[in-house]
């Protein structure tokens, strides 16, 4: 979080804080708390006799999931607090969102390929849905950059 100073009239300092005033950062940063979430969290189980839980299954006892979370996670930190330079922020989060779209595919495949008794829990859309908020995102960092040099250009004309 970056905080930058602001003097008002009466000379008293005031802090705001200038990452959050873009919603850019807000659904990147809920994605991020998505992805990070990940590896706290069950991915599946299996019932036994009875209806008895036998064994959970995390994401992160996968050795090829881990790697995947912790490169989404790096990339998704990245895409956070870069904010002052937009076309990194967006390339970080779409290729983020591309790597999370790949988690999901690669879940809905476990899944379509489990055996009897094995349940999927509901975390297993979390992926889908960072990734949705990463494309979100980069469409609104794409506009801001839009927007920013369509400016640059009206005030380079001018002179």
């Amino acid at each position: 979080m970056w905080i930058s100073n602001i003097r008002n009239f009466d000379g008293i300092h005031y802090f705001r804080v200038t990452m959050w005033q873009r919603i850019q950062t807000l659904y990147l940063a809920i994605a991020t708390a998505l992805v990070v979430t990940l590896f706290f969290c069950v991915k599946s189980f299996m019932l036994g006799p009875g209806g008895a839980h036998i064994d959970e299954v995390k994401y992160i006892s996968f050795i090829p999931y881990t790697i995947l979370l912790v490169i989404a996670t790096i990339l998704q930190v990245i895409a956070l607090f870069t904010f002052n330079v937009r076309v990194l922020q967006m390339r970080t989060a779409v290729l983020s969102a591309l790597i999370l779209i790949g988690l999901q595919g690669w879940l809905v495949f476990d899944y379509l390929t489990a055996a009897d008794g094995v349940l999927f829990r509901w975390t297993a859309v979390l992926p889908l849905l960072a990734a949705i908020l990463d494309f979100m995102a980069a469409r609104r960092i794409l506009r801001d950059q839009l927007l920013v040099e369509s400016i640059s250009h009206l005030r380079s004309r001018k002179r």
